[in-house]
């Protein structure tokens, strides 16, 4: 099970979280987001923590600024971004994570088209943001995708979500994606409960 911590935005946080060892973590660049990123942070991470780069509609140009400032490997488009936008992003030789608000509603069968310009999903809940809403959708919606691209699931996931997730057994499913529900302010996590959370969802 994977894990990925997003909304990071202070390097005193972030070097605290890397001895947590997530697999991912992400950075906001999304102006509408407290969680937004300062243009001149400084991130240093080990190779062992992949770093993701958040984008909700920007264009390309900007996408690769970020890239190229951040030195981001995988780039999580959080809007309504089309299977054609995802697979230009992918050819800047980057692993593309393509995120869905879930609802009732919502058709699994749009994501066949994203499947071959997409190395993950991930899955959030619907609300007012595109991200960061802090309510849990339907897990038995994810039932209704049959595909075979690997997803995240994120969206109101907190310490004591853990038992529950580890009874979500969909063949996809390889992680979880955690943020506001493990803040002290917008951006700034507390570093031991997360500890706390990834101890208890990998443990038997």
């Amino acid at each position: 099970m994977k894990l990925k911590v997003c909304g990071m935005k202070d390097s005193e946080n972030i070097a605290e979280l890397v001895a947590v060892q997530p697999d991912f973590m992400g950075l906001i660049f999304h102006e509408k987001s407290p969680r937004n990123v300062d243009y001149n942070l400084s991130v240093k991470l080990p190779d062992g923590i992949k770093k993701v780069g958040v984008f909700v509609n920007e264009t390309e140009g900007f996408i690769l600024d970020r890239i190229e400032r951040f030195d981001i490997k995988y780039v999580q488009l959080h809007g309504t971004e089309s299977p054609h936008f995802c697979g230009r992003v992918k050819k800047l030789n980057r692993k593309i994570i393509k995120a869905f608000n879930i609802h009732e509603d919502f058709d699994f069968n749009q994501l066949k088209n994203y499947e071959p310009n997409c190395d993950y999903f991930l899955f959030d809940a619907f609300g007012e943001k595109a991200g960061g809403n802090g309510v849990v959708f339907n897990w038995e919606l994810l039932n209704n995708y049959k595909g075979n691209t690997p997803f995240f699931l994120s969206g109101g996931i907190k310490l004591e979500s853990a038992q529950k997730l580890k009874q979500v057994s969909h063949p996809q499913f390889v992680g979880v994606d955690i943020n506001s529900g493990f803040e002290l302010a917008p951006g700034v996590k507390n570093i031991a409960t997360i500890k706390a959370f990834k101890d208890e969802l990998l443990s038997k």
